[in-house]
């Protein structure tokens, strides 16, 4: 009983001021929202600290969550003690709870849809509606925090311990997973869970947002490239079909990658085709049939494919015939899919992030 008391005495020490608790939630949940979303843009290796950064990000919110429940249960559960915000405090922490619940699922390696969604699409539903709800609950009761509230020294050791303990935790489970193979051991580090097969049937169909155009007649397809080139050209489907092949990884934001191998034109030898490229060219933007696009730098761009078939079959309509772009490296929804124009530009194309909201069929 003496240790549980000591045990219990140390975490009370530790656990930081309340308007210090308010305020850390507050951080730490835009702080996943942003590390999430800006997660969606990363596919390459290197980036994995970003991935283990909102990982342990997650573990410290439970950390906080639970100082802050432990505090506030009684006006929780008494309903003589409920306001009017009190409704808000309760939807907010329903939540948090579904955010931490569906990441932690997913982590894991649970792998079912709800509807047309995946478990970590919902994890992100979650996220994305969490942060207007904590700053409104923020809001009903704010109060500015206090140079005490944050002591620079013992705050620093506070954070730098539950930053560390999420990172650990994070490990810990994968440790598990390998150990008792379970379908979380699989994943990537970007959380994805793989794909098996070749070839059309191997991988999901999936849209951005609202991309569902009729199927594309493949005698009537033109691809145009154009732009800062001296001779723009236009291609047909078939003259796609150069037959070089490329095995590369297509890693989706809803949570799953394959490994396939694309056959098509190397977007550098569509370049070549088109004569001379301007001095002051620096990027090439790939634009849908539906009007989504998305650009890459020029010399990534020219070991990119347009791919016309993968697994060794001609592309599905689902997976973007006549033509997709394949980008190594980078996420499923900046393979643009149903290419109909090749653009060569001088400068960034910042309109891209507005039409991955509001492109159509």
């Amino acid at each position: 009983m003496a240790a549980t008391d000591r045990l219990r005495a140390a975490l009370d020490r530790f656990e930081p001021p309340p308007r210090a608790v308010d305020w850390s939630l507050f951080a730490f949940v835009v702080a996943e929202a942003v590390t999430g979303l800006v997660s969606f843009t990363v596919g390459a290796p290197e980036g994995w600290p970003l991935f283990w950064l909102h990982r342990a990000l997650g573990v410290a919110i439970v950390a906080l969550l639970a100082w802050k429940l432990a505090r506030v249960r009684r006006r929780l559960t008494d309903p003589e003690l409920w306001r009017r915000s009190t409704a808000l405090s309760v939807l907010t922490l329903l939540a948090a709870l579904g955010a931490l619940a569906t990441g932690i699922a997913w982590v894991f390696g649970l792998d079912v849809r709800v509807s047309y969604w995946t478990l970590l699409s919902v994890h992100v539903g979650f996220g994305l509606v969490l942060v207007p709800l904590v700053a409104a609950h923020a809001a009903t009761r704010f109060r500015l925090p206090r140079r005490v509230d944050f002591e620079r020294r013992r705050t620093a050791l506070r954070y730098t311990v539950l930053l560390a303990a999420g990172a650990a935790a994070y490990r810990l489970q994968q440790g598990v997973s390998d150990a008792l193979d379970t379908a979380g051991a699989d994943r990537r580090f970007t959380g994805s869970q793989p794909r098996e097969g070749a070839g059309n049937a191997a991988f999901p169909i999936t849209s951005w947002v609202a991309d569902d155009p009729d199927p594309i007649d493949r005698d009537e397809y033109r691809l145009t490239v154009d732009g800062l080139v001296s001779d723009p050209v236009e291609l047909t489907a078939e003259e796609l079909a150069a037959g070089h092949e490329t095995e590369a990884l297509l890693d989706c934001t809803s949570g799953w990658y394959t490994v396939q191998e694309w056959g098509g034109t190397r977007v550098g030898d569509l370049l070549d085709a088109a004569g001379e490229l301007d001095d002051d060219a620096a990027y090439v933007r790939f634009t849908s049939v539906t009007g989504y696009r998305w650009s890459l730098p020029i010399d990534e761009a020219r070991d990119a494919l347009l791919a016309t078939h993968v697994g060794g079959e001609r592309l599905s309509h689902g997976h973007g015939a006549p033509a997709r772009l394949v980008a190594p490296d980078r996420r499923g929804f900046q393979w643009v899919k149903w290419v109909t124009r090749v653009e060569v530009r001088a400068e960034y194309d910042l309109g891209q992030w507005v039409v991955t909201l509001v492109s159509g069929s």
